[in-house]
């Protein structure tokens, strides 16, 4: 069992320039690349577990981390290179898109109106995510243009009330994912179109840099005083052909821990 690691330090994370293997927009902006050791993987992808010890922070509850179950990539079919394979030009995961999607931690309750038919969601419940009119409007335009292939989603609420949602969005290419999130969905400092429930939403530079989840971008913001009812935190993952959207509201306020452990597992199962 590895070493557990030192305590989490919170501090802002300067841009990040990186090379990509396929021909992608010019990012304004790479919010703090998403980090933590990612596992190691095979030539052919393979299967990666991940123990609840091997991310840092797992080895105690003391934290407010949640307790994961064992998390397993799945395995590709026969032949198949990973998303970031050299020889996948395109970035296409071919691993099944809802066995990519984070479980729910222990004691959680499964939110059915995610799940689907045959765990494929519905484009308008995915949209009805945002707070407008127009933006579901806009947004569901986009999807089209880019050529949405479909979306799997997963959502849970944990026994304190934080209800996440992770939805998995995939495209034809990595280059028109990347494009999508980087020039229409995103800005510097806010998502383009307002999450709802959200009013005044700014960069979240939680993450600890410790180590790079290779490949995949994030951008990720939390709702400042004064909110609502509740406090909403976002992310947007950008991994090959996929658009990871990541959702946590809570009555009152929103935990920082469980939103990066969520967001960080969740990139490592992508990557």
């Amino acid at each position: 069992m590895p070493e557990a690691p030192p305590a989490m330090v919170f501090e802002p994370v300067p841009p990040v320039k990186k090379d990509r293997r396929v021909l992608r927009a010019v990012l304004r902006w790479t919010a703090a690349v998403v980090v933590f050791a990612a596992v190691g993987t095979s030539a052919a992808y393979g299967i990666t577990r991940m123990e609840r010890t091997d991310v840092p922070g797992l080895a105690t509850e003391s934290d407010g981390r949640w307790e994961y179950p064992t998390i397993s990539k799945p395995p590709l079919p026969s032949g198949s290179p990973g998303p970031f394979a050299e020889a996948n030009a395109a970035g296409a995961h071919y691993a099944d898109l809802r066995k990519l999607l984070l479980p729910a931690p222990k004691g959680a309750k499964a939110d059915a109106a995610l799940r689907g038919e045959d765990g494929w969601l519905a484009t308008k419940t995915f949209l009805a995510e945002y707070a407008t009119k127009d933006g579901r409007e806009t947004v569901g335009q986009l999807l089209t243009d880019y050529g949405l292939r479909h979306i799997a989603a997963r959502g849970w609420t944990t026994p304190d009330g934080t209800h996440t949602r992770i939805y998995l969005l995939q495209f034809g290419t990595a280059a028109v994912a990347d494009e999508l999130l980087s020039q229409e969905l995103v800005s510097y400092d806010t998502p383009q179109y307002a999450a709802r429930g959200t009013e005044t939403v700014t960069t979240y530079t939680g993450f600890r840099p410790s180590a790079l989840v290779t490949d995949v971008t994030r951008y990720s913001y939390v709702e400042t005083k004064p909110y609502g009812p509740e406090q909403v935190r976002q992310a947007y993952l950008s991994a090959a052909d996929t658009i990871a959207v990541v959702l946590q509201s809570r009555k009152g306020t929103a935990k920082a821990i469980p939103f990066q452990q969520t967001v960080v597992l969740q990139s490592q199962l992508l990557d």
